[in-house]
């Protein structure tokens, strides 16, 4: 078992096909093939259930992935650690879709610009899934919400995942947005309509925006259905329809002001953090922290 032999794997693991993971490595589908078949006969199990559209990971093989992302992660922790002078390597950031689409554009710009030899690579999510991913060596840092009150320690980072801290970033303001049709909302128990446009499940600001809604003895008793939507323009559009409300943040509606006819209630303010494993540091990740401090 080596590096290239873990790199072979995790590739066709998130390809799910020997196909597509030998096109991203640049190698033959043969030399993939075989790599992963010494692989499974070095460790003594099936990593994969083979049929004729996907490799799906067995148990064993859901397993052992941990293991190598873990493995190649440190492999490229430490070669980025014989260049403390010079940001290199690869560095993987995950954001929610509100930081991403209007806090990280300007850093990650200069970032490129002044570090063009990282490999930059950027996935969106949940922060439950954010920090999962962070947790379980996917990402080397991502940007979520907490949603205590106060500033969290390290320690309520823990809660959330093993291992995992953060370093505070920006504070968000969220607010309701209803159609401007809707009469004036004053509690919770005024706002009619009770389907609230969201992103899916682990999401933190779906959470704070069930936990406003039902905050009100009222309007608890209504039940409030859940529409999962893709992205904050499916979102402000079923608004501007009438056919929900959503909770935003004051940051993503300035992007989105000569679209919308709309309403906006405060709702509350939640901080956003940098996580990252604990004593996780590379060259390339100080100096995106230091880009994001600068914003």
């Amino acid at each position: 078992m080596d590096l290239t032999e873990l790199e072979i794997f995790r590739a066709v693991a998130v390809e799910q096909s020997v196909t597509k993971a030998a096109l991203k490595l640049e190698r033959a589908q043969s030399n993939v093939t075989t790599r992963v078949k010494q692989l499974e006969e070095s460790l003594g199990v099936a990593l994969f259930m083979r049929d004729s559209k996907r490799m799906a990971l067995t148990p064993e093989g859901q397993r052992f992935l941990s293991y190598a992302e873990r493995l190649l992660t440190l492999a490229e922790e430490a070669q980025q650690s014989m260049r403390r002078d010079v940001p290199t390597g690869r560095l993987r950031i995950g954001a929610m879709e509100a930081a991403a689409a209007s806090r990280l554009p300007m850093p990650l710009g200069r970032f490129h610009a002044q570090w063009p030899a990282v490999d930059l690579e950027i996935k969106t999510g949940t922060t439950k899934g954010l920090i999962e991913s962070v947790a379980e060596h996917q990402l080397d840092c991502a940007i979520v919400a907490h949603l205590s009150n106060t500033m969290p320690r390290n320690r309520d980072f823990h809660e959330l995942a093993s291992g995992v801290e953060g370093t505070y970033l920006f504070t968000e303001e969220l607010v309701l947005l209803v159609p401007n049709s809707h009469k004036k909302v004053r509690r919770q128990a005024d706002v009619l309509i009770r389907s609230l446009a969201a992103f899916p499940r682990g999401c933190a600001y779906r959470e704070c925006a069930l936990d406003w809604l039902n905050s009100d003895a009222g309007a608890a008793q209504r039940e409030v259905q859940i529409l999962e939507m893709p992205s904050y323009h499916a979102m402000l559009a079923c608004v501007a329809a009438g056919a929900a409300v959503a909770v935003v943040p004051m940051s993503v509606l300035g992007q989105h002001t000569h679209l919308l006819d709309v309403h906006t209630i405060p709702v509350r303010k939640v901080h956003s953090f940098l996580v990252r494993r604990a004593g996780f540091t590379t060259t390339a990740f100080e100096a995106f922290l230091e880009e994001l401090h600068r914003t």
